[in-house]
């Protein structure tokens, strides 16, 4: 400092000013960033968290805030750019006005849609009905593809192409967060790379800076003690067992092999059985659910029931699962790391393969045309007039009954074992005990609501909306329970190898959405009845179409671009 204040007096008049003036900004800029830092969602509420459970909790509640904006952004994109111009024109806001071209060469039958809207006098069990089911007057409303059945918004003397619009509001909500989560799983990465070295370094880093100096509670502080001596014991156990695994003989090598090949065939039978009872119960309920007579009490609940089918068996499969898979693991004899690495990659596998079951037995009825049932349109017509609708309210009823799961869980069963576990005695009671908030189960519950989201947004615009609310509220749920109804895991995960693993198991969440809604955009018919690529063949037939109102030269160009020769090396970077 002294030597720097010598330098300043040989230093001109104009050197001394930018001198000045540059720690001026730095320090108006530091000012900002730690006012703007009392304007972040939920600051304090993590930082109690992170104060009394530790920043492996805490890494959690972050994740789940990074979803709540990434869902308002999402939202806000298409919010925007698909529903705000058809609110302008419905409200004859700056003269804006609608133009609708007539579908030519297409059969009349092809476009016959008529929504079951509510008729006449209406129990307010059936508006219930619509409201967990998204039909009846919810369908016609703007949450669903069926309504934005326009071909270009006149606004003042701007024509607002809608299709195009869609389609690119598509493309955009799933490349942003495709970057958003890249750049956030760099830092993770780095840390990961750091805590996976050798094990001497390892060791290092749990004795000299192992401690988690944002804990002020007390018994946080004994959690704490027991994670790290937790910690400690595994990787002496891990050593033990390298050493056990080094040692054995070719027969008992033989031996384990042949059981993990057993087991892994188990899984294989386990996946299967959800697979096929996914498809079969998505299949009745498809045909069963819209053949029955509405303001009828009982004949309505059974539709609900029968409309629910597909969630409640994916619900079931999605816990059962997990269950037998963390039993048939402890036969294998792995690693402790890689054991509960190869589970946790087991339940993801199961939740999101379970999501790409439901979609394709839709598309097996969507595309099933068989007796010429999709004569003329190229699409199963009578059973779907629009079937992006039919998909968005299959999403839209994941969505509300994972929440409702979530929800009924806490408050009827945690909540009860929590009292009885408290306020009884009871040998059995005190031996179950009280739940453990597993970080890494929580995770999952999420990501798997955050895929059904990604996946539908195209064919439910306003469905992120829902998201952000949800988890919104699945932030208190959540709260309330790591609080009052259950305990810490004795067996915590890293806050920095888990900060990583839930954004590689969200980008595989995210990589399986590109999917059906590529396969939807490029290879599906567009349904000619409703929503704005009705006009087009498929939703992507909307861009070479533009794209041949371009000049000759750009045309070659972009038209390269397009070609495979050019698109699978990029997508493939």
């Amino acid at each position: 400092r002294d030597f720097q204040q010598t330098d300043i007096k040989y230093l001109s008049k104009w050197k001394k000013w930018k001198k000045t003036r540059s720690k001026s900004l730095k320090k108006v800029l530091s000012e900002a960033k730690g006012l703007s830092s009392y304007l972040v969602l939920w600051r304090r509420d993590i930082h109690s968290i992170e104060g009394t459970f530790g920043t492996g909790i805490q890494s959690y509640f972050s994740f789940l805030r990074f979803l709540v904006l990434l869902n308002f952004i999402i939202f806000i994109l298409m919010f925007s750019f698909v529903t705000l111009p058809t609110i302008i024109y419905d409200y004859g806001i700056f003269n804006s006005t609608v133009a609708n071209v007539s579908p030519k060469n297409i059969e009349y039958n092809c476009t016959i849609y008529e929504p079951s809207g509510n008729k006449g006098l209406v129990y307010f069990y059936t508006y219930l009905q619509d409201l967990l089911s998204g039909t009846g007057f919810l369908e016609l409303t703007r949450l669903f593809y069926g309504y934005y059945t326009v071909d270009a918004v006149w606004i003042s003397v701007v024509r607002y192409n809608l299709p195009l619009a869609y389609l690119l509001a598509t493309f955009a909500y799933l490349a942003l967060s495709l970057f958003w989560i890249i750049k956030r799983s760099v830092e993770g990465f780095k840390q990961n790379l750091v805590h996976d070295a050798d094990p001497f370094q390892t060791y290092c880093n749990k004795v000299f800076a192992g401690w988690d100096f944002c804990i002020t509670d007390p018994n946080a502080a004994r959690l704490k003690h027991h994670s790290l001596r937790y910690e400690l014991q595994m990787d002496l156990e891990e050593e033990r067992l390298k050493q056990k695994i080094a040692d054995r003989t070719i027969k008992e090598k033989l031996q384990i092999y042949s059981l993990r090949i057993f087991i892994n065939i188990i899984v294989l039978a386990i996946l299967s059985g959800c697979f096929y009872s996914i498809y079969r119960v998505t299949v009745f309920s498809q045909e069963k659910s819209n053949v029955s007579i509405r303001n009828d009490i009982r004949t309505d609940l059974a539709n609900l029931l029968v409309q629910y089918l597909p969630s409640i068996v994916i619900t079931l499969a999605n816990f059962i699962g997990p269950q037998i898979f963390s039993f048939l693991i402890k036969f294998e004899d792995y690693l402790p790391a890689f054991e509960i690495t190869l589970t946790l990659m087991r339940c993801v596998f199961l939740r999101l393969a379970n999501i790409g079951v439901l979609l394709f037995s839709l598309w097996s009825q969507i595309s099933d045309c068989v007796d010429d049932k999709c004569e003329p349109c190229g699409y199963n017509y009578k059973l779907y007039p629009c079937w992006e609708s039919d998909v968005g309210q299959e999403m839209y009823k994941l969505m509300i009954f994972d929440f409702i799961i979530i929800l009924a869980v806490t408050m009827f069963v945690d909540f009860p074992r929590k009292l009885l576990v408290t306020h009884c005695s009871c040998k059995p009671l005190q031996w179950f005990g009280l739940p453990e908030f597993r970080i890494s189960d929580n995770v999952l519950e999420i990501i798997y609501g955050q895929t059904i989201c990604w996946i539908g947004t195209f064919f439910s615009p306003l469905l992120p909306a829902i998201a952000t609310i949800k988890y919104f509220i699945i932030f208190y749920i959540k709260k309330f329970s790591l609080i009052h109804t259950q305990k810490p895991a004795d067996k915590p995960i890293r806050a920095s190898s888990s900060k990583f693993f839930f954004l590689l198991v969200l980008l595989i969440g995210l990589l399986l959405a590109f999917v059906p809604v590529g396969v939807s955009i490029a290879s599906i018919p567009s349904s000619k009845a409703c929503g704005p690529f009705r006009n087009f063949n498929t939703s992507w037939e909307v861009v070479p179409d533009i794209i041949h109102k371009f000049p000759k030269d750009l045309q070659r160009i972009l038209f390269g671009m397009a070609s495979e020769a050019f698109a699978v090396p990029l997508l493939m970077v």
